[in-house]
């Protein structure tokens, strides 16, 4: 860690010590709500390892900067190959002079199972914060979990028994996005926000194609064809999409001209919750977005396309575990909402869908019950939850506990 070495000397060794690596900006917010309840109990805690923003706000000291591990894709890691050894190498150095009480690897799995997995052969204590989705995609994971952590903290609730069935400690925290968003979601304040009201207008429907490159690549195009056939089909209908970023704001207004010439549709930057919030159906690519929109109370049709050597890797292995995709569906256990993968997300597909739900008042009061159902199973204060268990782990709760030589 060039430039954020950690000085021996510099190590505390009075109090409790954890140890915290996040590599990407969710594991960061996550890290930071960790941090925070930590703090709550033990005010003088010391925290150290890896951390974007929002966890130095809460008091952890970063040894390097975070964005050395937000590489993604096979060719950027292996361009990035040989810091991201060094970095875990001083990473183990830093690790055994901080002798911390428990080292926390938030999502992450990539770098963070095989931190773990060597911190434990150094008789360090890890929890892996965010399960791998073994679930659906490569389940043999759990094997390698297993040797990296002292326990898996879960953030959806059927995902501790699969590890009880192979002997892996894990437990349910809950979800920080339902603690987040409110039981009954102010929609009327996002129209006004977004000034769409429903009074005399037509219906709105939100277009998310995705928060990466490759994603709006796969999936923008076939949501703008979807939205034209909309716009020709139901006159006075409206569009906002939200973007992660300017490059893909700019990507889906190309694809819009393309696939939807003459369609209305105003594209902002971020605003997601708003936006999603202020719709009357969402359609959007399959991943955490679908979660968001089903604790939101919203109506969607989830688009899932992956690229043509994938799909044929996944297939030829069989390395797809699960018959549904998106998280509403997997969390309710039954077919919730539509999703159309691959050869089926098609433009017609798509705006049958969405038009079935515009026009299906009883299903959408459906929907709307069955996702506050599943809201209340994820809202459990799940910052709260998770620093209970590291604590646990820590020989530190109830707070007053001590460990002997701490």
């Amino acid at each position: 860690m060039p430039g954020h070495g950690v000085q021996p000397s510099l190590m505390p060794r009075g109090g409790l010590r954890v140890g915290l690596v996040a590599g990407e900006a969710s594991g960061d917010l996550l890290g930071a709500g960790l941090a925070r309840a930590l703090r709550r109990r033990y005010p003088d805690a010391h925290l150290a390892g890896i951390a974007g923003p929002a966890m130095q706000a809460e008091g952890v000291v970063s040894w390097a900067p975070m964005d050395q591990l937000s590489v993604m894709g096979l060719a950027e890691v292996l361009r990035h190959l040989p810091g991201l050894l060094a970095l875990r190498r001083n990473l183990l150095d830093a690790f055994e002079r901080f002798r911390p009480h428990v080292v926390v690897g938030v999502d992450a799995p990539d770098f963070n199972l095989g931190l773990e997995r060597r911190l434990r052969e150094r008789g360090l204590r890890t929890i892996h914060y965010v399960s791998p989705s073994i679930w659906a995609w490569r389940p043999g994971r759990v094997h390698a979990i297993a040797r990296a952590a002292d326990e898996v903290l879960c953030l959806l609730p059927f995902e501790p028994p699969l590890y009880a069935a192979h002997g892996v400690a894990a437990r349910f925290v809950g979800h920080p996005m339902a603690d987040d968003i409110p039981l009954q979601p102010n929609y009327a304040a996002a129209r006004l926000e977004l000034g769409v009201e429903q009074d005399g207008h037509g219906p709105v429907v939100a277009l998310l194609p995705g928060s990466r490159h490759g994603e709006v690549e796969r999936v923008g195009s076939v949501l703008a064809a979807a939205a034209g056939l909309l716009a020709s089909r139901r006159p006075g209908i409206r569009f906002v999409a939200a973007m992660a970023s300017p490059a893909l704001r700019e990507r889906f207004a190309a694809q819009l001209a393309q696939h939807a010439p003459g369609v209305d549709v105003r594209i902002l930057d971020g605003r997601s919750r708003t936006v999603m919030a202020a719709a009357d159906v969402v359609l959007l690519a399959s991943g955490t977005a679908t979660l968001e929109a089903a604790l939101l109370k919203r109506p969607m049709v989830v688009v899932y396309r992956l690229a043509p050597l994938t799909v044929g890797i996944v297939r030829g292995l069989r390395l797809m575990k699960t018959e549904n995709f998106s998280l509403p569906n997997l969390l309710a256990g039954e077919a919730l909402v539509p999703e159309l993968i691959q050869e089926d997300a098609t433009p017609e597909k798509i705006a049958h869908e969405a038009g079935r739900l515009l026009d299906d008042a009883p299903q959408r009061a459906r929907l709307e019950a069955r996702f506050t159902e599943l809201h209340r199973v994820l809202q459990r204060d799940a910052d709260r939850e998770a620093a209970r268990a590291v604590l646990a782990m820590a020989g530190r709760w109830p707070p007053g506990m001590t460990e002997a030589g701490s």
